[in-house]
């Protein structure tokens, strides 16, 4: 269709290849082109990669520059910006100067950019001014539990106290080994300190998302905080995707981060998150025994509590990644129809898609 929005993926990973499901899903997007890392992908169809059942006519590429060079108005930039923030902040600005606008979920730093630091924001600033694209970032964790849902839950109460975000996740059925071990640090030691644990790390992931959920609301934080919680594992485990899990080595974390009010912990995001059901019993489980899910609860008058549980193809490891994807690929029309800019949760809405039919065919 030729009003349609010329839509790039980079990256085929756990996020990427939900991307070319999502994109070609809507009806207003059409999938332009992919860029891919592994040059065994390249030449692969986008259905394939995508895991559609059937092929979607467009090839994978390594070629970003030709790729890019095309013109898409639209890039979901979906390679990690875990171990690679730098490479990943240049990937988007030369997107951004391409004149796409480009949604991911891979530079945390952003998710308040009001609050980001210069060296992140500043860069893609300088990006808009030259290209004329935009920029959104919403998090995999999923971003839409910790600022538009908590926000729009909290509207039901009359008084609010406090807000608390949980994502509670069993990776039991997960198959990321790089940032599960070594990320998150299960299976290691409890003496080795995993990087997504290092002091002021968590803050600086989710810290933004704590100061846009005061801001919605108006509120001024005295500082943010964190709290962690790490548990060993009686007993050895074994994955289906990911292998064994020795006893004694680390089974479980819990984690908050805080925005402080007059010194109480007012706003909280709190991950939750086993190798196996067995370990921290006593932490908060999914409901029904299930391996994830988010969960929102305001405490006040009355208390609200809501939990989300989401499955892709019966897998709800990949829910909660399917619900971001979700998010941030269903704000692509708003976004290339609004002015080029640096845009958060706040700016765009949460928005159902005029004109997807049933069944997801077009």
């Amino acid at each position: 269709m030729s009003d349609t929005i010329p839509t790039l993926v980079w990256g085929t990973g756990n996020v990427g290849r939900l991307a070319i499901r999502a994109v070609d899903a809507h009806p207003a997007l059409e999938l332009a082109h992919v860029i891919v890392h592994d040059p065994v992908k390249v030449g692969r169809d986008a259905g394939d990669l995508g895991g559609l059942g059937r092929t979607l006519g467009v090839a994978a590429t390594d070629d970003v520059e030709a790729a890019l060079a095309a013109g898409p108005r639209a890039v979901v930039y979906a390679a990690s910006g875990d171990i690679r923030p730098d490479d990943a902040l240049a990937d988007i600005c030369r997107a951004i100067r391409a004149g796409a606008a480009v949604v991911t979920p891979s530079l945390y730093a952003l998710y308040d950019h009001r609050s980001a630091p210069p060296e992140v924001r500043e860069p893609v600033e300088q990006a808009i001014a030259e290209g004329g694209g935009s920029l959104f970032v919403s998090g995999i964790d999923p971003g839409w539990g910790n600022d538009v849902l908590p926000l729009l839950v909290s509207g039901l109460a009359a008084r609010v106290d406090g807000i608390r975000c949980q994502e509670i996740f069993d990776y039991t059925t997960y198959d990321q080994p790089d940032s599960v071990r070594h990320l998150v640090g299960m299976g290691h030691p409890l003496d080795y300190e995993p990087p997504m644990l290092m002091a002021t790390v968590p803050s600086m992931v989710w810290g933004g998302q704590v100061r846009l959920i005061a801001r919605a609301l108006g509120i001024e934080l005295d500082e943010v905080r964190e709290h962690v919680e790490r548990r060993a594992l009686d007993a050895t485990v074994t994955t289906a995707a990911m292998g064994d899990f020795e006893a004694g080595t680390q089974g479980a974390v819990r984690f908050e981060v805080q925005g402080i009010v007059d010194g109480e912990a007012r706003i909280v995001i709190e991950h939750v998150t086993r190798i196996h059901p067995s370990c921290a019993p006593d932490w908060p489980q999914p409901p029904d025994g299930d391996d994830g899910a988010h969960r929102v609860i305001i405490e006040g008058s009355p208390r609200v509590e809501v939990t989300v549980e989401a499955t892709e193809n019966g897998n709800r490891s990949e829910g909660g990644n399917a619900t971001a994807v979700g998010r941030i690929v269903g704000a692509i029309d708003w976004l290339v129809a609004a002015d080029p800019g640096l845009y958060d949760a706040l700016d765009v809405p949460l928005r159902w898609i005029p004109g997807r039919t049933f069944g997801g065919t077009q």
